[in-house]
């Protein structure tokens, strides 16, 4: 036999053999799939404690496990829990019975409000009476009207008064704000939409009036201010909480209480106003260097009238913190919370007994994300913790806020849900959710890590998912899954959850799969969330690649197969990580990405970066660095995002068109920020992305999801 037939013939059938070896199947994308979080919340038992609450604070709820479901009904008062079949389809406490579409209704569900023709309309619900409320409104410049650039619908934004008389809300001028643009793709002209879009840098930006407005007696009052801009102490909407923010009554509706935020949200103005005349008094403003927030998923100041007082949230020492001011003198009594953590909402104030129950993060040791509940006097005495276990705890009180149900945990500790009263003392265990049956078809928890941040001294934290099956041979190539903020972070709750997205069914194809949470992320000190003020571009990459390589030393990561993917700023993120350190990151998906902030909505960009005249913009911009690119990368949006809008990603493909740079593009024609009934089709296509351009194997052609969703 020729030797050298015989080389090449042994040769090829190896390099057919490493290929076969390199192919993922349908069995495999299946497998993977079974570890989404539709696959496995059928394995949890005993899974989480939902109460239906009745009278004297009672409640019953329904747990299942495998076989069986059971109700119980709890009874706090004789410290009882009690197996049934009475309460199980009974109906809980009636909530507000009546909630039209689109209308506020008011605390004595009498009464709603709602919009026509950008005017302000009430309605008798009982009878469906209509009364015009004001009359001057005009298109951009209505009442109450829901516009935040990326957030806009046609409820009203108004808060009502306690006694059902009076409410606060704004005329929204946007007359000379600019317009965004989007067009639907169909058969036939498309359709074009449009709306108010302010952008950084823009001269005009969307300002409120504001108003009272006496509901009984119908008549508008001007607050007696100059026009404030559309901004708020929480974030870039000032309905974030689900009202009209930072807007705090009196009981007997005759003053409300308000803070007014400057556009770059360095300044604070707070106010009250005499909801009769519209005078306004200002009380104290505070001004900081970069950006002040009023707490961390809530805004945390109370207008307390009854005792003429304040509870302020500020980071002056560098944690967030509550004070209690004078609101006659606007001068601090006393800072009430003290130390190296951080509160993060203000959950009730007992003005009688003049103490505050709150949440709040870092105070015990271990992970600085996990939140505990707690109380405090007024003047800063008697802290306690009403949640002593160690974990992340999600807390619901009752009623009558005697008593709260309590279920704590950790990402790889499943819950354990207690019954507490106010006090702290612990009623009684209520259920210990059980994996077992989930952990018996091969799942596992990822592992929660801690490492250093780039500056070699920073703590930060995060999840690492290995495949369940590992070989003790192999290095693993990583996929960095990232969202940096710096409104939120990459881990997000910090509670257990059997299914995180889709991190461990990619680890299940052949990855280890990170995700970091990096400096410039909320929940810690006001110095680590500043760290990459005016410089978003940043994104914590530089503490993704530390990361990466200090876990390398624990887990069998080959760090010169490195990918990343995220969506919205994780977008911006994937492909500034791509164009800024193409060294290091070989295989990015940016989807739906913020490139440039320019091109993204006002407030968000002078929050975190400061207003264009003092920030570089330019510099921060993806587009501009696009000729960096070395490796494969894929760029994806929805065409009708108003959100993002999608000419955030057509500035990079230009760019890396005019660089003769190769990539990809996936366009969602008709979707918007999220890409709702095709979100199974983009996950395919990342799974098909990083199989074949990161692990280097064949996929199965067009694998059809089976889970929720998939079609």
């Amino acid at each position: 036999m020729n030797k050298k037939w015989f080389t090449v013939v042994a040769c090829t059938l190896a390099f057919a053999a490493n290929a076969q070896q390199k192919a993922l199947t349908v069995k495999d994308y299946e497998r993977a799939e079974s570890f989404m979080s539709y696959n496995t919340a059928k394995y949890i038992d005993h899974a989480s404690v939902q109460p239906n609450w009745l009278e004297g604070d009672k409640f019953w709820y329904t747990t299942k496990n495998q076989s069986t479901e059971q109700t119980f009904l709890v009874d706090p008062v004789k410290k009882t829990k009690t197996l049934t079949t009475e309460y199980k389809n009974s109906p809980a406490l009636p909530a507000r019975m009546y909630r039209g579409r689109n209308e506020e209704v008011s605390p004595d569900g009498k009464k709603s409000i709602l919009i026509k023709d950008y005017n302000l309309f009430v309605k008798d619900i009982a009878s469906g009476q209509l009364t015009q409320l004001t009359t001057d409104g005009v298109k951009d410049y209505g009442y109450a009207t829901d516009n935040a650039g990326w957030k806009h619908s046609d409820a009203p934004i108004l808060r009502w008064s306690p006694d059902s008389k009076k409410i606060a809300t704004f005329q929204q001028d946007q007359r000379n704000s600019k317009d965004m643009y989007l067009v639907t793709t169909n058969v036939g002209a498309p359709v074009l939409k449009a709306w108010k879009y302010p952008l950084p840098g823009d001269k005009q930006i969307a300002t409120i009036r504001r108003v009272v407005i006496d509901i009984e007696n119908p008549k508008v009052v001007s607050l007696d201010i100059p026009a404030d801009p559309h901004r708020a102490t929480l974030s870039d909407d000032i309905s974030s909480s689900g009202t009209f923010d930072d807007i705090d009554w009196k009981a007997d509706g005759s003053e409300v209480a308000f803070v007014s935020t400057s556009r770059d949200h360095k300044q604070e103005k707070f106010r009250i106003a005499n909801a009769t005349t519209g005078a306004v008094r200002e009380v104290f403003e505070e001004t900081v260097k970069t950006q002040y927030e009023s707490g961390q998923g809530a805004i945390n100041w109370r207008y307390l009238p009854a005792s003429k007082e304040i509870i302020w949230y500020s980071e002056r020492d560098n944690w967030g913190h509550l004070y209690l001011y004078d609101a006659t003198t606007g001068k601090v009594k006393n800072q009430i919370t003290k130390g190296n953590w951080v509160v993060s909402r203000l959950v009730k104030v007992d003005e009688k007994n003049r103490t505050l129950y709150f949440f709040a993060n870092g105070r015990e040791a271990g992970n600085p994300y996990f939140s505990h509940l707690y109380k405090i006097g007024f003047d800063g005495k008697n802290l306690v913790s009403l949640t002593p276990e160690a974990g992340n705890h999600q807390v619901t009180f009752s009623p009558s806020f005697e008593y709260f149900i309590d279920s704590y945990s950790q990402p790889d500790v499943p819950p354990v849900t207690v019954l507490r009263s106010i006090k702290g003392n612990l009623i009684q265990t209520l259920e210990k959710t059980d994996v077992s049956r989930l952990a018996a078809t091969g799942w596992k928890a990822p592992a929660a890590v801690s490492v250093k941040a780039k500056d070699g001294k920073t703590d930060i934290y995060g999840l690492v998912f290995t495949p369940t099956q590992m070989d003790a041979t192999k290095k693993y190539p990583v996929i960095d899954y990232i969202y940096p903020g710096p409104q939120g972070g990459s881990v997000g709750s910090w509670a257990f959850a059997a299914s995180r997205g889709d991190n461990q069914a990619l680890a299940e194809l052949g990855f280890i799969v990170v995700v970091i949470e990096g400096t410039s992320n909320p929940d810690r000190s006001k110095s680590f969330h500043d760290m990459s003020y005016g410089n978003m571009a940043e994104n914590t990459l530089p503490d993704q690649i530390a990361a990466i390589r200090q876990l390398s030393a624990k887990y069998p990561m080959d760090t010169t197969k490195v990918g990343i993917w995220g969506h919205s700023g994780g977008g911006f993120a994937t492909a500034a990580a791509m164009f800024r350190f193409p060294d290091f990151f070989k295989v990015g998906i940016a989807e739906s990405g913020n490139h440039d902030n320019r091109n993204y909505e006002d407030d968000w960009g002078e929050r975190y970066n400061g207003l264009v005249e003092n920030s570089d913009y330019e510099a921060q911009a993806n587009q501009n660095y696009a000729k960096n690119l070395k490796g494969k990368l894929m760029l994806v949006h929805g065409m009708m995002d108003d959100n993002v809008p999608p000419y955030n990603t057509l500035l990079v493909v230009e760019a890396l068109e005019k660089a003769n740079k190769s990539f990809d593009l996936v366009i969602f024609p008709n979707s918007a920020h999220g890409y709702g009934a095709y979100s199974p089709y983009m996950m395919r296509r990342r799974w098909d992305y990083f199989v074949q351009n990161l692990l280097g194997a064949e996929i199965p052609k067009d694998y059809q999801m089976k889970g929720a969703g998939g079609r």
